[in-house]
């Protein structure tokens, strides 16, 4: 048979659960979701005879029996929509052995046994799946829609995850899929997809680093620990981190996973600010820099991931009583376009960067550092070593200081002066973090104080860039925007000041809860355990 379907990345899973709750096809009867849990084990020979010859094949359990399913990798996409696409496909009754010889006889069967010519079946990698369905039945066809979201497992491992949404045409016509295309593409929470799932699978499994760390819940800080060895073990945990979400990061599916690796990123150079003084200033001065560099690069797209999340929440608040987008959802598609033109952009900026020599060398050079005990530690710790219990206390004090120093002038602070204050609430919060395991429970309350913080300002922040964002863009394109377009985007601009606005006078109140006599009086009783 013939496979037609749409193929989109989500964005938002919550969002697009909403939007798919409130779908609204005219002429179309929905039917009730299900939810179908299944996994997929994807085989072929070691030296890859099924994709040699154009196929991948999978065997897939599901209530209880197994399924085998051959599919074409290079039919390509259907004229018209770009998320639209089609592939020859087989699929029959099997086992879970991978011995096509034990199967029930089938075309399926048959084909695999040809390519495969006598070589035994080897399983690639395993994609779990928890997949939210519902039928759709019109005038134009029937169709099947789901929301798949997916965990992709090797040799017991977990490699990376990834969301897609899908529509199958159940009788391989494309009329109802080109107009569930229109509601889809109007949400603004997914693009199209032109990678099937088996593809995305293995483009995680191809990106797992040769270099693996195992990542701890905690680096294993002690009082006792000299202060360069405590500060190794900490960087060593946000590069095991890093490292883990860099297939994720590259497959460029799931955003999230490229949050998490910049994150990493960020943590890393805040740490050597926790530790500064504890290592020779030339080998941190080489290290920050290249963590930089990558910061940047990731920092690049997650700035425009945030944008296009807040884009997408605002078109959703502006769908009509029906769940239809509405004009002036569907007016902000232009905008739209451009944000995920300039990500694409910035994300093929930081691929190239992912894929150069230097990275590699950044990371196996890193690797060194704080997989050897003692590298580049000042010659007097090394002599007379600083120990956690001696420097954590000061070190954390003097970041608060640095924080509360913000409070007098904050009456009239402007936005970058908020951001400076937000950088050294991050300062503040990760030297605490960086400390955690010998300080007492009651330091987990100061860090969520402080992450407070934190999130207020950030939100400030991300509404500044976006009145920005949306300001340069009206001035460049509005004399070749419909009018309906500029009003859209001049209400979501407007929408953004007052957002901001708003964060900005409540945020003397939130300020109070850091500031006062209570707060310090916690952090110096939490400090005195050292």
């Amino acid at each position: 048979m013939t496979e037609v379907e749409l193929k989109y990345q989500v964005r938002d899973l919550d969002a697009m659960r909403t939007a798919l709750d409130e779908l609204h096809l005219a002429g179309a009867q929905l039917g009730a979701w299900r939810v179908v849990g299944m996994e997929d084990r994807y085989v072929d020979t070691a030296d890859g005879a099924l994709a040699a010859a154009g196929y991948g094949a999978r065997l897939r359990r599901v209530d209880g029996h197994t399924l085998v399913t051959v599919k074409s990798i290079d039919a390509g996409r259907r004229d018209g929509h770009a998320a639209l696409h089609q592939r020859e496909e087989y699929e029959a009754e099997a086992t879970s052995r991978l011995d096509p010889a034990g199967w029930p006889a089938s075309p399926a069967r048959a084909l695999i046994q040809a390519m495969i010519d006598g070589q035994p079946l080897r399983s690639r990698f395993i994609v779990r799946q928890e997949r939210n369905e519902r039928d759709i039945t019109s005038a134009d066809g029937d169709a099947t829609i789901s929301l798949d979201i997916a965990e992709v497992r090797r040799q017991g491992r977990k490699v990376g995850s990834f969301i897609c949404l899908e529509a199958e045409s159940a009788d391989a016509s494309t009329a109802l899929l080109e107009r569930l295309a229109e509601v889809i593409d109007a949400t603004g929470l997914a693009e199209p997809e032109r990678r099937s799932k088996e593809a995305i699978a293995r483009e995680m499994v191809d990106a797992q680093p040769r270099i693996r760390l195992r990542v701890p819940k905690q680096p294993g800080v002690r009082a006792d620990d000299p202060l360069a060895e405590a500060g190794r073990k900490v960087l060593r945990m946000h590069l095991a981190r890093m490292l883990s979400h860099e297939a994720g990061t590259r497959s460029g599916v799931d955003a999230e996973e490229l949050h998490k690796m910049r994150v990493a990123t960020r943590r890393m150079r805040a740490v050597w600010r926790v530790f500064d003084g504890a290592y020779e200033r030339k080998v941190q001065k080489r290290h920050v820099a290249e963590l930089r560099t990558v910061a940047r690069a990731l920092g690049a797209v997650r700035d425009l991931d945030v944008q296009l999340d807040g884009l997408a929440e605002y078109r959703l608040s502006m769908a009509d009583a029906t769940g239809a987008p509405g004009a002036a959802g569907e007016a902000l598609e232009p905008l739209a376009r451009t944000l995920r033109e300039r990500r694409q952009d910035a994300r093929e900026r930081l691929i190239k960067l992912l894929d150069s020599r230097a990275y590699q060398r950044f990371v196996a050079d890193y690797l060194e550092f704080v997989e050897t005990p003692g590298a580049g530690a000042v010659a007097s710790d090394v002599a007379r070593p600083l120990r956690v219990r001696d420097a954590a206390a000061g070190k954390t004090w003097q970041a608060y200081e640095a924080f509360r120093a913000h409070d007098a002038g904050l009456r009239w602070a402007d936005l970058p002066a908020l951001h400076e204050l937000r950088i050294d609430g991050k300062r503040l919060r990760y030297t605490l973090e960086s400390f955690s395991e010998v300080l007492p429970p009651s330091a987990a309350e100061i860090v969520a104080a402080v992450t407070v913080i934190q999130d207020h300002l950030g939100a400030l922040n991300d509404a500044h860039i976006a009145d920005g964002l949306v300001r340069g863009w009206l001035v460049a394109f509005a004399p070749s925007l419909p009018a309906v377009t500029r009003d859209a985007a001049g209400d979501y601009l407007a929408s953004r000041e007052l957002l901001a606005a708003r964060l900005r006078r409540s945020f003397p109140r939130v300020w109070r809860r850091v500031s006062g006599r209570a707060f310090r009086r916690r952090l110096a009783v939490a400090l005195a355990e050292l």
